[in-house]
């Protein structure tokens, strides 16, 4: 079993912490997103992961250079040029030669979807693609999919404006497709999977979805990135992750609730860290206070600080003692 996993976007929605690396290598709990990403697709038996690399692959190949993620084989695709999801997934498929059923992930999504049932429809329905839905409170930010009796997909409504949605179930970004569906991209153009292929499949009666209220979270901005975190120490994705790393440096006198402290990071007498995240080899400095905030990898907060309401630290970014940011990104960037 084989898999197209999609990484190769810009992250925008996550700087600054990707300005300098690839949104999949950013840690979940002391573990690049990507490794969580395969490693599901691994237990539910795809033994080749083809990521569709853009943005930074450089990131990837350099994190696995014995070509294994997981347990799972590595293969590299890299776009000469950006061309979007479905351009991504013909690039990255007719790269590896794939010329039977295969799965595809955006990788930016952590999930508890059960893959093989997944795959099992979507081999008892003779379509040429199934696709994973989800419910959401907000569609509108979504594909939107509703399906008939038969799970047979009716349309595909990409985004629509909110209170026009037809169903609350939507695109969950995992999709069982045959290689006919490769046929359907055009070669040297980006192509939108949700916007133009899947449309396409819907029209002609060949989509079918499978609807899975199983775990399920876009990590790809600063507020899912730190749920994702909290949502593995919680316990709520099965076993429950030490919030500590054995390796991080915690004053006795540092006050840590329900947060996540990764490898290398030093928390520092009377800093208090609440609801948020601090990233390998970072310092946070004696009397500062962190609140629903992220700081990056090896960035140095200095005494006295105040950060709250999803501020962002970048990577390696030095903050000077007495600095209150609220809802800040730093550095700042155009």
């Amino acid at each position: 079993m084989r898999a197209v996993v999609l990484v190769g976007g810009f992250g925008t929605r996550l700087r600054p912490l990707t300005s300098t690396m690839p949104k999949q290598m950013l840690p979940v709990v002391d573990r690049p997103m990507i490794e969580r990403v395969v490693q599901t697709l691994g237990n539910h038996g795809v033994t080749e992961a083809v990521l569709s690399l853009g943005y930074r692959p450089d990131g990837f190949i350099e994190a696995y250079p014995d070509g294994t993620c997981a347990g799972v084989k590595l293969t590299y695709a890299v776009e000469p040029e950006p061309l979007d999801t479905a351009g991504a997934v013909r690039f990255a498929a007719r790269a590896a030669d794939i010329d039977d059923t295969f799965i595809v992930v955006n990788g930016d999504v952590l999930t508890d979807l059960d893959v093989t049932a997944l795959w099992n429809f979507h081999r008892g329905h003779g379509g040429d693609g199934t696709i994973a839905l989800t419910p959401v409170d907000d569609p509108s930010r979504f594909g939107v999919v509703p399906i008939d009796s038969e799970g047979r997909v009716i349309e595909f409504v990409e985004k629509p404006p909110a209170g026009t949605a037809p169903t609350n179930w939507v695109n969950a970004g995992t999709y069982v497709l045959e290689p006919s569906v490769l046929d359907r991209i055009d070669d040297g153009r980006r192509v939108s999977i949700e916007r133009e292929t899947f449309p396409a499949l819907a029209a002609a009666r060949s989509l079918y979805a499978v609807q899975s209220s199983s775990y399920w979270l876009d990590a790809g901005t600063p507020a899912s990135y730190l749920q994702a975190q909290l949502d593995i120490i919680d316990g709520l994705r099965g076993v429950v992750e030490a919030a500590i790393h054995p390796g991080a440096s915690l004053h006795s006198e540092a006050h840590v609730d329900h947060s996540v402290v990764m490898a290398g990071a030093t928390v520092e007498a009377g800093a208090t860290l609440r609801n948020s995240v601090v990233l390998p080899g970072a310092r946070i400095g004696s009397g500062t206070t962190i609140v629903d905030s992220i700081v990056g990898s090896r960035a140095m907060v200095g005494a006295g600080c105040s950060l709250d309401q999803l501020t962002v630290v970048g990577h390696e970014v030095d903050l000077a003692p007495g600095t209150i940011l609220t809802a800040a990104r730093i550095p700042q960037e155009d």
